[in-house]
C-alpha cells in the first residue's frame, strides 16, 4: 500500500494511465473502445483492515507502505468510507482504556455497506473470557446508539459472535434494490459504487440475450441475482460453502424464482458437463434440460484453468469478468480462437493501485 500516492487531485491522471496500460495490452486482440468506469477518488471502500500498534498508554491503527518499507499510522483512512472513518475515531477512543478489550488486540477489520450497517472483527493473540464478552456487549451497546453495528471478538480456534457475522448490502442497480449478504472473511467486492457500474454493465451486456445462463464461480450471488431478470433460468456454480449460503439467502430476500445453485468447483463441474464423472450434488438436477446460449465468469486471480476454458468455448456468448489482466490475457489466447470481443471495459475499483478490474463480452466469430 503507497499512501502516499493516494491524492485526490492526482485520481483522474491515475485512471488514465490505467486506460492507457490496460488498451495496450489488449490491443493484439482487436477489442472496441475501452468503456472505463472511474471510482470516488476517496471513501469509496467498504471493507478495511489494520494492524494495532501499541505504545505506553497510546494505541493506534497503521499500515505497511511498501514505497516507504515503513509502517504509517492511520488515524483515518482516505479510502475507507465515511462510516468506517466515523467508527475508527470512535472506537479507538473506547478501546484505549480498556485493558479488557485492548490487550493483545493486533489487528481490527471493518466491513461496512453503502445501506448504514457496519461489522467490526477484533483479532487477539490471547484466548477471549468473560470479560471480554462483558465488556465488548457493553461496548457494542455504546456504540449501537449512533451506529448500526455488530461485533466480532476472534482468537486463535476462537470467534465469538456478540449478534451476527454478518451485513446485508442494499444496492440500487438501473433504479432496483437488490439486497446483499455479505459474511465477515468472505470475499465482496470492495468497492461498492464501482461495484454498481459492474452490474449495470452486465445487465447491458447481456440484455439481448435468450435462454438460460451458465454462471461459474458465484460467489455470494453478487451477479447472479442482477443477471437473472435477462435469462430464462440460471445455473450457478460455487465451492465455499459460506458464498453458497449467502448466495442462496440472496436469491430468497430479492424474491428471484429463476436460480439455480451448485455446491461445486468449476472444475469439477466442468468433468460433470462433458460426462466425465457423476457426482451425488447433481441427483436430480438434469443438466441437460437446460438450454444456456451465455456462459458467465468470474474466476480468482489465477484465472480459468485448461479444462474449464474448453467448457468455456463451447458457448455463443461469454462474459468475462476478471480480476488479474494477466490471467484474462493468457485465457483470451484461447477464447479468441473461437470467438472475439465484442465489449470492453476497465472498472477502478481499487485506485491508487496497479490493480485493475476488467470486462470482456466475447461472441462467437
Amino acid at each position: 500500500m503507497n499512501l502516499a500516492a493516494m491524492d485526490p487531485k492526482n485520481y483522474d491522471a491515475q485512471l488514465q494511465q490505467k486506460r492507457i496500460k490496460l488498451e495496450e495490452a489488449f490491443a493484439d486482440f482487436t477489442p472496441p473502445a475501452l468503456e472505463v468506469f472511474a471510482s470516488e477518488p476517496m471513501n469509496y471502500r467498504m471493507r478495511a483492515e489494520f494492524r494495532m500498534w501499541h505504545e505506553g498508554d497510546d494505541l493506534y491503527y497503521y499500515m505497511f507502505d511498501k514505497a516507504l518499507n515503513a509502517k504509517v499510522r492511520c488515524d483515518q483512512y482516505l479510502p475507507a468510507g465515511v462510516l468506517i472513518n466515523q467508527m475508527m475515531a470512535e472506537l479507538i477512543v473506547e478501546l484505549k482504556p480498556n485493558p479488557a478489550l485492548r490487550h493483545r488486540l493486533f489487528q481490527i477489520d471493518f466491513l461496512s455497506t453503502l445501506s448504514g450497517e457496519i461489522l467490526v472483527s477484533l483479532l487477539y493473540h490471547r484466548q477471549l473470557d468473560e470479560e471480554w464478552r462483558e465488556q465488548t456487549t457493553q461496548l457494542k451497546a455504546k456504540l449501537a446508539a449512533k451506529y448500526n453495528v455488530n461485533i466480532i471478538g476472534r482468537a486463535r480456534k476462537q470467534k465469538i459472535d456478540l449478534d451476527k457475522d454478518f451485513v446485508v448490502e442494499s444496492l440500487t442497480v438501473n433504479q432496483q434494490v437488490l439486497q446483499y449478504k455479505q459474511i465477515e472473511n468472505s470475499f465482496t467486492q470492495p468497492n461498492a459504487k464501482v461495484s454498481v457500474k459492474m452490474l449495470e454493465w452486465a445487465i447491458d451486456a447481456t440484455k439481448q440475450s435468450q435462454g438460460d445462463l451458465l454462471e461459474l464461480y458465484c460467489g455470494n450471488g453478487n451477479f447472479t441475482i442482477a443477471l437473472a431478470q435477462n435469462f430464462n433460468r440460471v445455473l450457478a456454480t460455487e465451492l465455499a460453502k459460506p458464498s453458497v449460503d449467502a448466495a442462496q439467502y440472496n436469491i430468497d430476500i430479492n424474491n428471484v424464482t429463476n436460480v439455480q445453485i451448485i455446491r461445486m468447483s468449476a472444475e469439477d463441474f466442468s468433468d460433470a458437463m462433458a460426462k466425465k464423472r457423476e457426482f451425488r450434488r447433481l441427483e436430480g438436477i438434469d443438466l441437460d434440460s437446460f438450454d444456456c446460449n451465455t456462459i458467465f465468469v468470474d474466476p480468482p486471480r489465477a484465472g480459468i484453468d485448461p479444462e474449464t476454458l474448453k467448457l468455456v468455448q463451447g458457448y455463443e456468448r461469454i462474459l468475462y469478468i476478471s480480476c488479474n489482466p494477466e490471467t484474462l490475457k493468457d485465457n483470451l489466447l484461447t477464447l479468441s480462437e473461437t470467438h472475439e470481443i465484442s465489449r470492453f471495459a476497465l472498472f477502478d475499483q481499487f485506485p491508487y493501485t496497479d490493480h485493475m478490474e476488467s470486462g470482456v463480452l466475447l461472441v462467437r466469430k
